[in-house]
C-alpha cells in the first residue's frame, strides 16, 4: 500500500525546460486527499528548489543531495561536515584550481564565489563569499566546477568524503560520508512512521539508483539513464510526457 510518494525533480517530475504541467499538481493533490503523503528528493539546494516547493507544497523536502530534510519551516534532519572539514575541502579546491567556482550549503543558506549570482536561475538567492576567510559553518554540501574528475577524486580521498557527479555537468559535489538520499529516506521513514515498503520512488539519474533500490516500489522515467532502468521495478513515460503524474493517476487514483 502506497503511503508516501517520493520523487526527484530535474528530468523526472520537471520537464526538460524546468516547467511543470497543470495536471501534475492536480494529481498530487488528489493523492494527498486520499491520505498519501508527498515528498521531493532532489540534489538541488533548498533555495534552488524553493519555487517548486511553493508550487507543490510537499509534506517533506529532501534537498541538497539528501543531506537535509525540511517539513515546512522545520528542519527534521541535517547531515553535516565538521567546520574544519568544510574549510579543508574549500581550501583544497582553491589550491588545486584557484579560479574554481565553489558553492557551500549550510542549511537553507548557500555561499558562492561567483560574480553572477543575480543571473542564476537556481541560485540567485545565494550569498557572495570569496572564501578569503575561513567559514564558520558546518557545510551540508560543497560543490565545485572542475575540468575533470581527477581533482575531485583526490580531494574526496584526502578528506574521506562522498563524491557525487551528475550527467551532462562538470560540477562535482562533496558530501559527508554516509550521507545521501537513502540515508535521508531511512531517517524520514523513522520520523514519519511510514515504512520503506510503503514508499513509491521516481527517479532518472545515477544518484537516484540507491533510492530506487531501497523503496518498496520504484519507477524510472523513460528518459532515465541505464543504471536507473536497471534499478527500477517499472518504467513510466518520460518527464516531458508527465510520466510521474500518469503513473500515479493509474495506480493511486483509479
Amino acid at each position: 500500500m502506497i503511503k508516501l510518494i517520493l520523487t526527484d525533480l530535474d528530468h523526472t517530475l520537471l520537464h526538460q525546460d524546468g516547467s511543470i504541467s497543470d495536471g501534475t499538481p492536480r494529481v498530487l493533490s488528489e493523492c494527498r486527499e486520499r491520505g498519501i503523503k508527498f515528498a521531493i528528493a532532489t540534489a538541488r539546494y533548498w533555495i534552488g528548489a524553493e519555487k517548486y516547493i511553493e508550487l507543490l507544497k510537499p509534506d517533506y523536502e529532501i534537498t541538497t543531495d539528501g543531506t537535509l530534510i525540511h517539513s515546512g519551516e522545520e528542519c527534521l534532519y541535517s547531515c553535516e561536515f565538521s567546520e574544519s572539514d568544510t574549510n579543508l575541502i574549500v581550501r583544497s579546491l582553491l589550491e588545486a584550481k584557484p579560479d574554481a567556482e565553489i558553492t557551500v550549503a549550510h542549511g537553507k543558506t548557500v555561499y558562492w564565489n561567483s560574480l553572477h549570482i543575480a543571473e542564476s536561475e537556481k541560485l540567485y538567492k545565494a550569498v557572495y563569499n570569496d572564501y578569503s576567510s575561513a567559514l564558520n559553518v558546518r557545510a551540508n554540501k560543497i560543490v565545485a566546477e572542475l575540468p575533470d574528475d581527477s581533482i575531485a577524486v583526490k580531494i574526496a580521498e584526502k578528506t574521506g568524503c562522498k563524491l557525487q557527479s551528475y550527467r551532462g555537468e562538470m560540477w562535482y559535489s562533496f558530501l559527508p560520508a554516509g550521507s545521501g538520499k537513502t540515508a535521508a529516506i531511512s531517517s524520514l521513514s523513522d520520523l514519519s512512521g511510514i515504512g520503506i515498503e510503503d514508499i513509491v520512488a521516481f527517479g532518472d539519474d545515477s544518484n537516484d539508483v540507491e533510492m530506487l533500490k531501497l523503496c518498496g516500489t520504484s519507477v524510472a522515467v523513460a528518459n532515465a539513464v541505464p543504471e536507473a532502468f536497471e534499478s527500477a521495478d517499472e518504467v513510466t513515460l518520460s518527464n516531458d510526457e508527465d510520466g510521474v503524474a500518469k503513473w500515479l493517476a493509474e495506480h493511486c487514483l483509479l
